[in-house]
């Protein structure tokens, strides 16, 4: 919130680890003025039990699944069909669900 909107259009992706978060992050980027570029943001949130064995365990998570993005050569058109698929294939030692919402700024 305390970012301008120039700054924030430069990031392809942002990572949340907590629901209220992601939403707060989401909401944030829809009450913005767009910038000149009006360029998408990927949120993604991996909510995360704060215990340091569930934080190491989604640090990793985390790591794979932007692995998984930065490979992509489109991420707009990618980007869902990535997160569907690591949600299916990854996620499965968990009952959370990746929360995603593709942003413009």
């Amino acid at each position: 919130q305390d970012m301008a909107s120039d700054f924030l259009s430069k990031h392809d992706v942002v990572i949340a680890f907590e629901e209220r978060i992601f939403d707060a992050v989401v909401e944030d980027l829809q009450r913005r003025e767009p910038t000149e570029n009006f360029a998408p943001i990927h949120v993604i949130c991996l909510d995360t039990k704060d215990n340091p064995d569930e934080a190491q365990r989604q640090g990793r998570v985390a790591l794979e699944l932007c692995w998984l993005l930065e490979a992509a050569g489109d991420l707009v058109a990618e980007g869902p069909g990535i997160i569907d698929a690591f949600q299916t294939e990854r996620m499965t030692h968990t009952s959370i669900k990746v929360l995603y919402q593709l942003c413009y700024l």
